[in-house]
């Protein structure tokens, strides 16, 4: 990897990696929409000199072209509002990959568990059905076989499919990013779905790790790879972790379908997330066997110890507003 661009590289996903990516000495151009958050982003960084920065439209190809110039890799982690991924993840994808044809580039694309429905292994391999049965899982299933495409000739692509994240750089695209960002802050926060069910969730900085290691292998393209997290770990674990961490004893509420339904009619991000309730129900677990063996070694930070990085490093960040 000679140089790369970060599509939504003021994200959650989109800043573990250019952070790794700049943690290796990788010229990086870190591409979004809003020129004041690059810049206080590349400022958090310290300003390094291999980091640039593109203020662009990620729906525009001709956007992300003009910035991608000289670059070899794109990592795609630009998003849409969760409440209007039907409508916009598609369209947002096929200009990605219209730039990327356009230049001839590698593409990483970030992405989550949602197409392969309901879990038909107890840990689920890349070989798992995708069968998924909700209107998000329908929808990213379709995303993926645009990606897939054929009539992007000089492209090549790969998929890295994360489970629920956490992390200093999560925000509320995250299920529990939102949940930690209010506890560090000592005020009263919700967790999305069953406390007390032990799921998969992985830190953000392991994830831009095994991500960036991908990147660099050729012959990872054309191909989906599952990133899994360190274990399977309960709600109730992970707020007594974050409160232990934080020195915050406020109330933590978990949140169920008619807690997001009423909560929906205010704020339509939480009414989507009823339809993907049933991942907090009955954990899709991912297998990390493929990325073992052709790959390296899985990372995985211990939830103790990241869960009180990220609460460290989110107090540090509200300090210095």
């Amino acid at each position: 990897m000679k140089k790369a661009i970060v599509l939504g590289a003021t994200g959650g996903t989109g800043a573990a990696i250019t952070e790794e990516l700049i943690k290796r000495g990788i010229p990086t151009i870190a591409f979004g929409r809003s020129r004041q958050k690059l810049e206080q982003f590349r400022s958090r960084l310290g300003n390094p000199e291999h980091l640039t920065i593109a203020v662009g439209d990620a729906f525009q190809p001709d956007s992300i072209a003009l910035a991608a110039e000289d670059a070899d890799v794109m990592f795609h982690c630009a998003s849409v509002p969760y409440h209007e991924m039907v409508s916009k993840l598609i369209p947002l994808g096929a200009s990605v990959m219209e730039a990327a044809d356009q230049l001839s580039l590698r593409v990483v694309v970030i992405d989550g568990i949602y197409p392969y429905g309901k879990r038909q292994m107890d840990r689920v391999t890349e070989e798992h059905p995708k069968q998924p049965h909700t209107k998000k899982g329908k929808t990213r299933l379709a995303y993926e076989k645009m990606l897939f495409d054929r009539k992007w000739s000089r492209a090549k692509v790969l998929i890295a499919r994360l489970p629920d994240y956490y992390g200093p750089t999560a925000n509320e695209a995250s299920y529990l990013g939102s949940t930690l960002e209010s506890i560090a802050a000592g005020k009263m926060a919700f967790f999305i779905g069953n406390m007390r069910v032990p799921r998969e969730f992985i830190y953000l900085p392991d994830a831009a790790h095994m991500i960036t290691e991908l990147a660099g292998r050729d012959d990872a393209y054309g191909q989906n790879w599952n990133i899994p997290g360190a274990g399977l770990i309960s709600g109730k674990e992970i707020v007594r972790i974050a409160r232990q961490a934080s020195n915050s004893s406020k109330p933590v509420f978990p949140l169920g379908r008619i807690g997001l339904s009423l909560l929906g009619m205010s704020i339509p991000v939480m009414k989507e997330i009823v339809e993907m309730l049933y991942l907090t129900e009955e954990p899709l677990i991912l297998s990390g066997d493929k990325y073992e063996r052709l790959i390296g070694p899985i990372k995985a930070t211990r939830f103790e110890e990241g869960i009180t990085l990220t609460i460290s490093t989110l107090q540090r960040k509200n300090a210095s507003f």
